[in-house]
């Protein structure tokens, strides 16, 4: 039988709320985005991860992007979190903080019953 990979289902999860949790914090191109992500416990995503993540938060009207120029190189998007991603960061994180209260209730019967 094949084991769950945990932390990659929790972080397939998680990973929304994370980069708009980064996004609050100010634009960022994604390259930023991922270095944030990886130094604060999502270490394994990457640009084939992220890229298409921002464009679906950006279909949802949740982010948004300018193009930004640099003399020094090619133009990079820089990514901004809408009012409407701030709402739904709300939401996701009342939404986790529910899940997580279900979760911890689960645990606290199984030891109930141990």
């Amino acid at each position: 039988m094949q084991e769950i990979d945990w932390q990659q289902e929790l972080t397939r999860a998680a990973l929304p709320h994370a980069v708009l949790a980064v996004l609050t914090n100010g634009e960022m191109h994604g390259y930023a985005m991922l270095e944030v992500l990886s130094s604060r416990g999502f270490p394994k995503i990457k640009g084939g991860t992220l890229y298409p993540l921002l464009k679906r938060l950006e279909d949802q009207g949740l982010v948004s992007h300018e193009w930004q120029h640099d003399t020094a190189g090619p133009g990079r998007k820089q990514f901004a979190v809408t009012e409407q991603g701030r709402q739904e960061l709300a939401r996701a994180a009342k939404a986790w903080s529910q899940m997580d209260e279900v979760l911890k209730n689960f645990r606290a019967d199984r030891q109930e019953t141990s």
